[in-house]
């Protein structure tokens, strides 16, 4: 199935519709490795949009994305920012289930493959759910949105996508890896970068 984010031949009428029919979904590369469909938490009628990369192991088992490590310390950021992490923003993925790991290593990340098949799911989510503003975190996700990876050069810098606002950041689990919080390291840095989209989405929705 192919569609771009307001082409036709295929679209969805309500958000609810695109859910439904992904979660029968049996076509796509990751469906073999027997992992569920995790596509979204928070507010489908939210402005603020988050895209990650791929679920963990905690989010393939509950079926929501950022609900382990990396998303506690995600809803941790927000809510420093004043942004409730159920009604303000709308959470979501790149790929929509958990990539497995290759020979009994470590679960892996989400190859450019994988990407580019749910790509045209998550251009529908964007559709419907129509934020103002959307944060990329992580280098699938930028991938999957800009075509660009890369993202310690990317972070923090706007640009303006089919009349939203983009933002890359870094994702969670980087931060998790590096937790100092020394003045220009990545946590300072996503501090700066989120009261930039706190200021950012007051200005544009206040």
């Amino acid at each position: 199935m192919q569609f771009g984010l307001f082409d036709e031949p295929i679209k969805y009428e309500t958000f609810s519709d695109l859910v439904a029919m992904m979660m029968k979904m049996e076509d796509d590369p990751l469906f073999p490795a027997g992992t569920n469909m995790v596509i979204y938490r928070g507010n489908p009628q939210a402005k603020l949009m988050i895209i990650g990369e791929a679920p963990g192991t905690e989010e393939d088992r509950q079926g929501k994305p950022f609900v382990g490590r990396s998303g506690k310390l995600l809803d941790q950021i927000l809510s420093a920012a004043d942004f409730d992490p159920d009604e303000d923003v709308f959470i979501t993925n790149a790929v929509f289930r958990l990539p497995p790991g290759d020979g009994g290593k470590p679960l892996r990340k989400p190859t450019s493959d994988e990407i580019e098949f749910y790509k045209p799911y998550l251009l529908e989510i964007i559709r419907l759910v129509d934020p103002a503003i959307i944060l990329l975190s992580g280098n699938a996700a930028t991938e999957a949105i800009i075509g660009q990876t890369g993202i310690t050069k990317l972070r923090g810098n706007w640009t303006n996508w089919h009349g939203r606002l983009v933002m890359p950041i870094f994702h969670p689990a980087y931060l998790l890896r590096n937790p100092s919080r020394n003045p220009g390291g990545p946590k300072a840095l996503t501090w700066g970068d989120i009261q930039e989209v706190r200021r950012k989405y007051d200005e544009l929705l206040g």
